[in-house]
């Protein structure tokens, strides 16, 4: 059956009744929203970055037994060589195949004027990481010489430190030896990017080691990693594992998971937080119009209508605020950095991003406005109109 509504005006001139506490809920509101953004961006981009490391048709080879720590492995210097001259499938161009031996682990970076060393990331390479990392792009600079490194988009973040610390030209302290940067690199926007890349002789004499973190693995066209995985097993005296390199960041998604978790309960913390600031807000609203909604019924509108007036004030409100908050995420949260464990990634607010805290905001208005419209129209109508 239908019913006559209020007009729409109505909930929009109550917001106005008081203005004070309206637009202390606002506020409210808009702040917890924006929370909820931030934290939705920190999944977002920490998935999109490990979403994109790697390539579907690139492995990596490193020691058996080692699970997913490669900072731990230890495999052959040659491991390399063998590979490339042993396995069929490899791709190939112009003769050089792609094959990247590799030196990876985590040790404490100084940056230039800085006193306190951070903890960062260092990959040994050749040239023929570029053709496995096809990913990775040098954006300024040149590939470097010795003594020299190159800098991901992102490793200013990770070793803490402004992105103008480690411009070209600077220096950085690592491994007892001073390292200038030669170049910088992006990665799009994979793990990379918190990486610093030098050559991989001079990080083995920085080390004072001859042995290898990994071999990376491009595959050809048409081709699997089935003889790879059975070159491994063949191969008993040199110890290997492999695995399909988008394999690896799934795997590391998954460790990732209970961090995933907590910080989908902070949002639903931070949610219910807005919860109950609407329901001040609604019930300080309500409590004072109860002789009002009497009248309303009195003159023909039926409890449904004013229920559904009451819970559009709550909307409208919610909706202000939400477009306040996102407007913020976009301006001062989207790409924001962030330093982790396992390098630094920027915060994403993409669509997603955008569903989540924008329906989290209209659900906190909803919430907020049915319970004391519930309780105000349960009451009589005769005592409505004798209340104060």
């Amino acid at each position: 059956m239908f019913f006559r509504l209020l007009p729409w005006e109505y909930a929009i001139r109550n917001l106005f009744r008081r203005p004070l506490r309206t637009f202390l809920t606002f506020i409210g509101l808009a702040t917890v929203i924006l929370m909820v953004f931030v934290v939705v961006g920190f999944i977002r981009g920490l998935e999109q970055s490990l979403a994109v490391s790697g390539d579907e048709s690139t492995a990596i080879v490193f020691g058996l037994g080692m699970g997913e720590n490669l900072e731990y492995s230890s495999i052959d210097m040659s491991t390399g060589d063998v590979i490339g001259a042993s396995v069929e499938g490899i791709q190939e161009r112009y003769g050089q195949k792609y094959v990247s031996p590799e030196l990876y682990l985590g040790t404490e970076v100084t940056v230039e004027d800085s006193q306190q060393p951070e903890m960062g990331l260092v990959r040994g390479v050749t040239q023929s990481a570029v053709l496995v990392r096809q990913q990775v792009e040098l954006e300024e600079g040149h590939w470097p010489k010795s003594g020299e490194v190159i800098v991901g988009r992102m490793a200013a973040t990770k070793v803490g430190a402004e992105s103008g610390k480690l411009a070209i030209g600077k220096t950085l302290r690592f491994e007892g030896r001073e390292w200038q940067i030669s170049g910088l690199f992006t990665a799009g926007g994979s793990a990379f990017e918190s990486e610093v890349w030098c050559r991989l002789d001079d990080l083995q004499q920085a080390l004072k080691r001859q042995d290898l973190s990994l071999v990376a693995v491009t595959i050809a066209p048409r081709n699997d990693f089935s003889n790879l995985e059975l070159f491994c097993v063949e191969r008993l005296d040199l110890e290997l594992q492999t695995m399909p390199e988008l394999e690896y960041y799934a795997a590391l998604q998954k460790d990732y998971r209970p961090v995933r978790i907590l910080a989908w309960l902070v949002v639903l913390l931070v949610s219910g937080a807005g919860v109950f600031a609407g329901l001040n807000t609604m019930y300080g609203s309500v409590v004072g119009r109860i002789r009002e909604l009497a009248s309303l019924q009195t003159i023909g509108f039926v409890r449904r209508a004013l229920l559904i007036s009451l819970i559009q004030e709550g909307v409208i409100l919610a909706a202000a605020a939400s477009l306040l908050a996102t407007v913020a995420a976009l301006l001062f949260v989207n790409n924001a950095a962030v330093r982790f464990t396992m390098g630094a990634f920027s915060l994403r607010i993409d669509d997603v991003a955008l569903i989540i805290g924008c329906g989290v905001g209209l659900l906190l208005g909803i919430l907020g406005a049915v319970p004391p419209a519930i309780r105000a129209l349960r009451m009589p109508i005769v005592d409505g109109l004798k209340s104060i």
